[in-house]
C-alpha cells in the first residue's frame, strides 16, 4: 500500500465507524439492516439477532449467513462478517466472527450469543464479545473482553420495541477504552406486506442518533428495502431475493462527502 493511501485510510479509521453504528466497535449489519437505514434492535432478519440477542428466543430456524461490507469502494476498509444460529426449544444459540482492516491495521471480532423467549410477549438475550486489534509499527495490539443485552418486547401482534446496551462494564476493569451506547427503538407492521421501524442510539460524549427504514415485500421472494440514518445524513436502499433456501440481500448507504457503501450477504436456511 502506499503511503499516500496509508494516510488517508488511517484518517478515515479516526474520524469514521463503519458499521451504521456511532460505536466503532459494532460489527457491520447484515445487507437487509443496512438498506433499511441499519435498523436492528426489532427486526426479524439474521443479523439483527446479532445486533439485540433478544430475537434469537424467536428464530427457531438452523441457519448461517455471510456478510461483505465495502465502504466506499476502498478495499482496505472492507468487513468481512460470518455466524452462524442454533435452535434449541425456547432459546436459540448464536456464534458470530468478523474481520476489519487491512495489513498495517486489523480488528477480528468473535462473539456468543443466547437469546430466549421468556413469554409470549417478551425475549432477553445476552452475548460475550472478544476483540482482538492489531497494528503495525510502535504500536500496541489489544485484546478485549466485553458483553451486550438485549430486550425484546411485543405488546401487540404486530408492534414491537427493543432495548439493547453494549459494554455496560466500567472501562476501569480493562486497560483499553470501549465506547458504551444504549439502542431502543419500535417496529410496526403496517400490513402483511410492509413493516416500518426507528431506532436512536446514545453513547456517552457522542450526538444522539436516529434512524428510520422500511422493507415491503414485493412478491413472495422479493423485498424491497428503504431508509435513513442522522449519522453522516445517510441514505440507504436495498433489496432481497429468496431461491430455494438462499436468501441474497443487498444494501447501499450514501455519504454526503464520500460516496457510496454496498453491502452483500448470503444467508442460508439449513432446515
Amino acid at each position: 500500500m502506499s503511503s499516500l493511501l496509508k494516510f488517508s485510510v488511517s484518517i478515515l479509521l479516526i474520524i469514521l465507524p463503519f458499521n451504521g453504528s456511532g460505536n466503532p466497535y459494532r460489527f457491520s449489519s447484515g445487507a437487509a439492516e443496512s438498506g433499511m437505514g441499519f435498523l436492528s434492535v426489532t427486526g426479524t432478519g439474521f443479523w439483527a439477532s446479532f445486533r439485540n440477542q433478544a430475537l434469537l428466543g424467536y428464530n427457531h430456524s438452523l441457519s448461517a449467513g455471510v456478510n461483505y461490507e465495502n465502504r466506499f469502494g476502498i478495499a482496505e476498509l472492507g468487513t468481512r462478517t460470518a455466524g452462524i444460529v442454533i435452535p434449541s426449544g425456547r432459546s436459540s444459540l448464536g456464534i458470530v466472527y468478523s474481520h476489519f482492516g487491512y495489513p498495517d491495521f486489523r480488528r477480528e471480532m468473535g462473539g456468543v450469543s443466547c437469546g430466549m423467549a421468556l413469554s409470549g410477549k417478551i425475549s432477553a438475550g445476552v452475548q460475550i464479545d472478544y476483540y482482538s486489534e492489531k497494528s503495525s509499527g510502535e504500536y500496541d495490539n489489544n485484546q478485549i473482553l466485553t458483553c451486550e443485552t438485549g430486550l425484546l418486547i411485543k405488546p401487540s401482534e404486530k408492534i414491537s420495541v427493543g432495548i439493547h446496551v453494549y459494554n455496560p462494564l466500567p472501562n476501569s476493569i480493562r486497560k483499553s477504552y470501549l465506547p458504551t451506547s444504549l439502542r431502543a427503538g419500535a417496529g410496526i407492521e403496517l400490513s402483511k406486506v410492509l413493516y416500518a421501524g426507528a431506532e436512536t442510539e446514545i453513547s456517552p460524549g457522542e450526538k444522539l442518533l436516529l434512524r428510520t427504514g422500511f422493507e415491503y415485500e414485493a412478491s413472495d421472494k422479493f423485498w424491497l428495502r428503504g431508509g435513513f440514518s442522522s449519522e453522516n445524513s445517510s441514505f440507504t436502499f436495498g433489496l432481497g431475493y429468496l431461491i430455494k433456501s438462499i436468501k441474497i440481500d443487498l444494501g447501499f448507504m450514501t455519504h454526503e462527502r464520500l460516496g457510496v457503501t454496498s453491502s452483500f450477504s448470503l444467508i442460508f436456511k439449513i432446515h
